[in-house]
């Protein structure tokens, strides 16, 4: 993947995920909603790739207001790594040479990595993470409308010391993947289904969507790089 492939998949597919996430307000309370119906307009436009460098610049600004607004980013890590991607996107348009493009959109690729990376030592260095038991309490408490079905996991102790095992040595394991680019688009299909099943289970769509969008960073750094 070449790199104006990559910046116009991640613009595409970032576009298509900030729809997704205004959709859900529209749907919901009046707070803040002008806010969303402004950004899908941008959106659509990124999408489209209509004057995209300013596009980035108005949705930035908007970015900031909603955390004004909400007082913070309330969805979590999705709405950094939102903001992110974004950012990395704007900045690169106004950078003067094609090496520090190159290098404001490896940071993008940079920081998928070590989202990964960061998250499986969290887990790891945790003892109830390596006993299973914070993977049993994520399926018995969570606060999500999960059915009785997927509740009834928490009863499964070996499986869940089975997956959570599985969960923390693939997040660490993952700069590996940058080898090949066959291991790469390997550890990136299992991690998409990993935040696949997050958004079946759980409800956690927009850590799908948004982390989506980063892919097309990685795939080409590591074409860049190797």
């Amino acid at each position: 993947m070449n790199f104006d492939d990559a910046v116009r998949f991640t613009e595409i597919l970032l576009g298509l995920a900030f729809l997704q996430q205004s959709l859900e307000h529209l749907r919901g309370a009046n707070d803040g909603r002008w806010l969303f119906l402004l950004r899908m307009v941008l959106s659509l436009l990124l999408v489209i790739g209509v004057q995209t460098p300013w596009v980035c610049v108005a949705l930035v600004v908007l970015g900031l207001l909603m955390l004004r607004w909400f007082q913070g980013p309330y969805n979590g890590g999705s709405d950094r790594m939102s903001l992110l991607i974004l950012c990395g996107l704007c900045l690169h348009y106004f950078v003067p040479t094609l090496r520090l493009q190159e290098a404001v959109f490896g940071y993008v690729a940079l920081q998928l990595v070590l989202s990964y990376f960061i998250a499986g030592w969290a887990k790891i260095v945790n003892p109830e993470w390596r006993n299973g038991r914070a993977l049993r309490d994520v399926f018995l408490f969570s606060a999500y409308p999960v059915s009785e079905s997927v509740r009834a996991w928490a009863q499964h102790p070996r499986l869940l010391w089975v997956m959570s095992w599985a969960v923390m040595l693939f997040e660490l394991l993952f700069p590996l993947t940058l080898a090949t680019q066959m291991t790469l688009m390997i550890g990136l299909a299992i991690a998409a289904c990993f935040h696949l099943a997050n958004a079946c289970l759980f409800g956690f769509n927009r850590f799908f969507w948004i982390w989506l969008a980063a892919y097309p960073s990685i795939l080409w750094l590591q074409q860049r790089i190797m």
